[in-house]
């Protein structure tokens, strides 16, 4: 046998093991993609039917409801901003914007004190803030309502905040915590042997470290406050102070039978949170990979 026939014989069978390769390759990318467009289209479609049927009249939602609206009544969404979600809309943002700066701020400082401070009992600490956790919502209610109403804060803005803040600190605190643990401690030492104090070094060097998860965090909490429906509930019965899953509720209740101006609601509440995610997320992705994955 010649060395070129060697040397053929050889090769055919790796040319076919590639080509199999190969081909499962093919196979496996269609199936990934299939599996992508099909689930956009899950996420995607409810959120095309909401907005669609918010411009259609009673009428044509109900003779063709998953159908492109033949005529755009942008009126429906006049009628349900003067209907009260403007004002549930204030509130939500009012309440997100400000348990989500207080929540992030003490649990970033927190969790600078675990990881970079040495304090004692340190373990104990860490334990005691994570096992807030474990702390049901619907356990606590009974208490908190007559806490809240002894102090005079019950049906006020004050009270989702508090428990906005108060319930989502471990949880957050866990996240940074996550992510401080990696950074140099380095970066302190220098920044002592400068001057520079603790609140310094937190706030000018730290801080700007971990960006990625405190975006991660923010968007996290924002999803959380913006959705929230239990403690909205039970803490605000006053129509001043609803915020919007409880004021869409109460729209629906209210203009049950006019289907698109809920829908219109419906649609302004989800907007926000749609245009924040979107603007944040390659930090958002970022910041929970570096966090979580540590």
């Amino acid at each position: 046998m010649s060395t070129e026939t060697a040397v053929l014989l050889a090769v055919r069978p790796e040319r076919s093991r590639m080509g199999k390769l190969g081909f499962l390759g093919i196979i496996g990318r269609i199936f990934v993609w299939s599996f992508l467009i099909g689930l956009v289209v899950i996420v995607l479609y409810p959120l095309l039917w909401m907005i669609f049927n918010g411009f259609k009249t009673n009428t044509e939602l109900f003779g063709n409801p998953f159908a492109v609206p033949q005529q755009w009544s942008w009126e429906n969404y006049a009628k349900a901003w003067n209907r009260g979600v403007s004002n549930y809309l204030a509130t939500s943002v009012l309440v997100t914007v400000s348990s989500t700066i207080t929540t992030v701020f003490i649990s970033a400082w927190a969790a600078y004190g675990l990881t970079r401070v040495r304090i004692p009992f340190n373990a104990v600490w860490t334990g005691a803030i994570l096992g807030g956790l474990m702390l049901a919502p619907t356990v606590a209610l009974v208490p908190l309502v007559r806490m809240f109403q002894s102090l005079g804060l019950y049906n006020t803005f004050w009270a989702l905040m508090i428990l906005y803040t108060a319930f989502r600190i471990p949880f957050t605190t866990f996240l940074i915590r996550s992510y401080m643990i990696d950074l140099p401690t380095e970066v302190d030492e220098a920044a002592q042997i400068d001057g520079a104090s603790r609140w310094t070094t937190f706030w000018r060097i730290i801080l700007p470290m971990c960006r990625p998860i405190l975006v991660s965090t923010v968007l996290l909490h924002v999803l959380f406050a913006w959705n929230e429906y239990l403690f909205a509930m039970v803490f605000t019965s006053g129509t001043g102070v609803q915020p919007l899953p409880v004021g869409l509720t109460s729209l629906m209740s209210k203009y049950g039978t006019d289907y698109p101006v809920v829908f219109a609601g419906m649609v302004i509440a989800a907007v926000p949170v749609i245009v924040l995610f979107l603007a944040c997320q390659r930090y958002f992705v970022k910041g929970l990979a570096d966090g979580v994955g540590k």
